[in-house]
């Protein structure tokens, strides 16, 4: 068991790491050249300090804690009462109990560490593909390399299956991609997505590939059908993101690595 304070620690980390997740996904896109910029800008990652979009107030340091502020503000811009979006405190939330996840999982050590890192990249490609369609270089690239890191200790996968699998994920994924817009003239796979398969590649090797995509699938179809529920009315030939799905699916086979061996 445990101590009690290394489980806040954690659940304390995730929320901050959340936070900062945020950030990215809200100033990423436009920093990195994926969509137009707002008039006032967005700065960096790091600068200007965090401010309310609509009335660009600057956000009390007080109104900063991560997933508090949220309920204690009641979900409105102290200053002008504009809805803050549900999707800051979900992400946060999601990053606190991903932290729990993986101290739970690996214990205190270099392997929770790395797998706190998978988790926040991946939530945050997640996120920033639903909201603009773009699964950013900035965000795979860094996730691939944090995974051949992991594994020149053989942390997660022997370090030449993640090499293969960094490989083998990308080319397949494009091949696929070309054969169908070459069929069908239509793009199915974007090279974001052929990329991010090779990151979960780097991570688990590439014998995980064929699980990854299939899990991968049926949480987008499971979206997809989820969307249709609720009114969503998505067709057979609408572009729908296979990112947050392939997300979904690698993350969920790196959880269930280590609890099922």
């Amino acid at each position: 068991m445990y101590d009690i304070g290394l489980f806040l620690s954690a659940l304390t980390a995730g929320a901050l790491a959340g936070s900062f997740l945020n950030v990215v996904i809200h100033r990423g896109p436009s920093l990195w050249g994926l969509v137009d910029a707002p008039d006032d800008g967005h700065g960096d990652l790091l600068w200007p300090r965090s401010y309310c979009p609509s009335c660009r107030a600057p956000i009390r340091y007080l109104h900063l804690i991560p997933i508090v502020s949220f309920f204690v503000l009641r979900g409105r811009c102290a200053d002008c009462g504009a809805r803050i979006p549900l999707r800051y405190p979900l992400v946060e939330i999601a990053a606190a109990l991903h932290a729990i996840a993986v101290l739970t999982i690996f214990g205190p050590t270099i392997a929770a560490a790395f797998a706190a890192l998978f988790g926040w990249i991946l939530l945050a490609l997640a996120v920033v593909d639903w909201e603009t369609g773009y699964l950013p270089d900035w965000l795979t690239g860094t996730l691939a390399l944090a995974g051949i890191a992991a594994n020149t200790l053989s942390t997660f996968a022997p370090l030449p299956a993640a090499m293969i699998g960094t490989a083998a994920g990308v080319i397949v994924f494009w091949a696929i991609g070309a054969a169908w817009r070459r069929w069908r003239g239509v793009e199915a796979l974007g090279l974001g997505d052929a990329k991010l398969l090779g990151a979960l590649g780097a991570w688990m090797g590439w014998e995980a590939l064929p699980i990854i995509v299939l899990t991968g699938s049926l949480a987008s179809l499971a979206g997809v059908a989820l969307s249709n529920l609720r009114g969503a009315r998505i067709g057979a030939g609408d572009a729908v993101p296979f990112g947050p799905g392939l997300a979904l699916g690698g993350y969920l086979v790196f959880l269930a690595g280590p609890l099922l061996s």
